[in-house]
This record gives structure tokens, sequence and C-alpha cells, in this order.
């Protein structure tokens, strides 16, 4: 007996094949992207001078290996600017990633404020870092200005006085 597809069966069975061709394709396609990387606060420790110790995180969501070279960010903690961040990395992360770079910061007075409330009143608080990130892309012959605005919150880590996490 012979099988017989009715001519509708048969486009659709064509087309259905044609996608998953195409969906195939799409997964083993090896193109490299290179996308905006963001900035977090990882730690942020209150030193005996009242200076901060930051840990700050860099993520890397590309496809390829970047060099950062250096961010320059503001820091704001509760809509109170805290001070600007400069730091030289020099390190390198692999495609999406994130590695952890140190910086010191000696905050402004409204900021101050607001972390020595926070850590007191063990309550969590928002931040905000906005500026610049210096990176060059593997096998890219200059670096690349990515513009970063990130907003996220810290709380005190239990255990450890003058601790944000």
């Amino acid at each position: 007996m012979k099988a017989f597809l009715h001519p509708f069966a048969r486009t659709a069975a064509l087309a259905l094949a044609a996608l998953a061709l195409l969906a195939l394709a799409a997964c083993s396609s090896s193109g490299k992207r290179v996308s905006p990387p963001a900035a977090a606060i990882q730690q942020l420790t209150v030193q005996a001078n009242g200076d901060w110790a930051l840990e700050l995180r860099l993520h890397n969501y590309s496809s390829v290996s970047m060099r950062f070279d250096s961010v320059d960010l503001e820091v704001s903690v509760d809509e109170h600017v805290a001070g600007r961040v400069r730091v030289a990395t020099g390190i390198s992360i692999g495609p999406t990633s994130a590695d952890v770079v140190q910086a010191t910061l000696k905050p402004e007075g409204m900021a101050r404020i607001a972390v020595a409330d926070a850590l007191a009143g063990r309550r969590s608080l928002a931040y905000r870092l906005q500026g610049k990130v210096n990176a060059t892309p593997d096998e890219a012959s200059k670096s690349r200005e990515f513009e970063v605005d990130d907003r996220s919150a810290l709380n005190p880590a239990p255990g450890l006085d003058g601790v944000l996490r």
C-alpha cells in the first residue's frame, strides 16, 4: 500500500524541516559578541579612618575575553554622592565571567552618614555606580569606552562590623 501525504501535510513537513535546520544553524554559529560590561559593589568596608574599602565586581557579558583597563565611577548611596572611584584595573576577564578589583574612597559627608545609619539600623542601603569602564575585547587593537549605570543594594554582613555586602 502506497503512503500518500496530503499536499498541505507535505508542505507543513517541509516547513518544519527548514525551521529545524535554521535553528540548528543558529546554535552552531560562532559569532563573537561584545556586550557592555557591568559593575557592582561586592563589599563596602568602613575603615577606622572613615574611608571606604570597596570590592568592585566587574562583569564581562561578552562572548569573548576582555582586558579591563580602567574604571571611572561615581558612587552614590541612598541618593547621596559619595565620590568618584578611579582604578587602573589591568585584569582580563573571560567570556560571561566576573572578577573583583579593590578601590578606596574618601566619602562625602552625607554618604558617610547614610552608610553609618544603615549599619546602625541593620538595614539595606541602595547604591548607584555611574561612569565609564575602559576595556579591550580579545583580538581588538584598541580599547573601548563603555558607559555604566548600575543600581543595586547592600546589606549589613552578619557578624562583621562596618561591612555591607
